[in-house]
């Protein structure tokens, strides 16, 4: 079951998700809403569901698979399936800031694809001045809270929810 707490401001949402099945479901919403160029950052602890929010993403987009965490080869690229954006799946975790985020030419593909960036929190805001910002905590009841903020003029009116 997911539920949904809109926050004030229209572009902020909260959503309640108690399983993967759940958590990839928001996710595929989102994609729903999803442009080239846009840029989503994802944050939260070892484990909370990141990569399970890509993969959400992923399918919503409809992107050749399969998703895994990028970790050791930092960045992935998986081509639309159709006549959508490529989904650029990037884990900057092992990554020591922005400056060595930015030598992987994110700037070559960001503005044709849809760019989603593991551990981007103090990273990759840099990217662009518009962004969604998703922040996933997993609780001690093993649901997760899924907090979204739209950053920029391109988020300003667009509503989140899981409608």
């Amino acid at each position: 079951m997911t539920d949904t707490t809109a926050l004030p401001g229209g572009n902020t949402a909260l959503f309640d998700a108690d399983t993967d099945a759940c958590t990839r479901a928001v996710a595929r919403r989102v994609a729903g809403l999803l442009h080239p160029g846009d840029l989503v950052i994802l944050s939260g602890p070892l484990g909370a569901g990141k990569t399970t929010f890509v993969k959400g993403i992923a399918e919503g987009l409809n992107v050749r698979g399969p998703i895994t965490s990028p970790t050791f080869v930092i960045s992935r690229i998986h081509p639309s399936l159709d006549a959508g954006p490529a989904l650029v799946h990037v884990d900057a975790y092992r990554l020591g800031g922005a400056a060595e985020l930015d030598d992987i030419d994110l700037d070559a593909t960001l503005g044709d694809s849809v760019t989603v960036v593991e551990w981007g929190d103090g990273v990759a805001e840099e990217l662009t001045d518009d962004r969604l910002e998703v922040t996933i905590e997993r609780r001690p009841d093993d649901t997760r809270g899924i907090h979204m903020t739209g950053v920029g003029a391109r988020w300003a009116h667009v509503v989140l929810d899981a409608q």
